[in-house]
């Protein structure tokens, strides 16, 4: 289980970075105004439209990755044993060393008698 984590985990970060790349690669709505004036996007790589739906796709297969992945692993959070109690029962317990009280009748005892 510990190794599924650890994959579904390295997709999620994987994804989400990406997400954000591809998020931040698209332009705006108003970027088709200034490419009606000649600014040069129909001289991109994918063409005057062509990215604009490569980048569309690609962002919401990224996003739906992104969407299974913390699913998956908010399940395999919340599907390990449960254990119960409380946190106190699995503290461990202190050891004080036992002192041994002097007794009264010790000839090296400086107590002294209180008189009557």
């Amino acid at each position: 289980m510990e190794l599924l984590h650890t994959i579904i985990l390295t997709i999620h970060i994987i994804a989400g970075l990406s997400l954000i790349g591809f998020v931040l690669l698209q332009h705006g709505k108003g970027a088709d105004m200034g490419a009606a004036f000649g600014s040069g996007a129909s001289g991109s790589l994918f063409g005057a439209t062509g990215s604009a739906n490569f980048l569309s796709r690609v962002t919401a297969v990224l996003a739906a990755v992104f969407f299974l992945t913390s699913l998956g692993l908010s399940y395999i959070a919340t599907s390990g044993p449960r254990v119960s109690g409380s946190v106190m029962d699995s503290a461990p317990v202190p050891t004080v060393p036992a002192v041994p009280a002097p007794s009264p009748a010790a000839p090296d005892s400086k107590a002294k008698e209180i008189p009557k």
